[in-house]
């Protein structure tokens, strides 16, 4: 989803949100192979699987485009009642289901990321913003779905003197239609972190392992990246 590029915008220029994930490593790969001007942007606020972002600068300075860290752990005391940003609460198993994962939202997360990446568009004059929200988030992360996205988009457009578009290409899009789309591209996934643990291996359990081995299977291809545990009912 993205409505046409402001007036006065580079329309060539993007800052892609690029977490480290598969998610946003195949957006990251969609606005190159458009031909754009892609500036990555990351961000360190705090999360306890924080080894994306090594993941991301790796895959950044191989593919030489820019790259920008942002630390924002000043405000984690603002967003640490989430099993992602606080080590004290459980990480919960099982596949994304409300009743069980509401434990894993940060408040209002992708808001915030979201005005720190149109304020960099603004500031390097580019008219777009990409991010890599997606269908299978919509049941658990409010700032995924699609009446999110537009408000924002909304917003980016009459926030600044310089209009921004944001387009999240993947906003009605399965994981599996993600992973889909990054194959065809010939993208190796091997080259992305999903789990929310921040361990040396994905621990296969978490929702987000989940939903990234199903996403695999649905493709009948194999997962690149070693687990600490594979659950036979997500790969059979």
């Amino acid at each position: 989803m993205s409505l046409p590029p402001a007036s006065g915008a580079d329309a060539s220029s993007t800052v892609v949100i690029y977490s480290g994930g598969m998610d946003s490593y195949t957006v990251l790969h969609r606005a190159i192979k458009e031909g754009l001007d892609v500036h990555a942007l990351s961000f360190d606020y705090g999360q306890r699987h924080s080894k994306e972002l090594d993941i991301a600068k790796a895959v950044c300075k191989q593919l030489n485009i820019p790259h920008q860290v942002v630390d924002i752990r000043a405000i984690h005391g603002l967003i640490d009642n989430s099993a992602l940003t606080n080590p004290d609460i459980s990480m919960p198993e099982g596949d994304y289901a409300a009743d069980n994962l509401s434990t894993t939202v940060v408040p209002n997360r992708n808001m915030i990321l979201l005005s720190l990446a149109i304020a960099k568009a603004v500031n390097i004059g580019a008219g777009r913003v990409d991010y890599g929200a997606h269908g299978g988030d919509h049941i658990l992360y409010p700032d995924c779905r699609p009446e999110f996205v537009h408000a924002m988009n909304q917003v980016a457009g009459i926030a600044n003197f310089e209009p921004v578009t944001l387009h999240a290409p993947y906003l009605a899009s399965s994981k599996a239609d993600i992973l889909r789309d990054g194959l065809a591209m010939g993208l190796n996934y091997r080259d992305t972190w999903t789990c929310y643990e921040g361990r040396a291996l994905a621990c296969g359990k978490c929702g987000s392992c989940r939903e990234r081995l199903a996403a695999f299977a649905a493709n009948n291809v194999s997962d690149p990246l070693a687990y600490e545990s594979t659950p036979a009912q997500v790969i059979d």
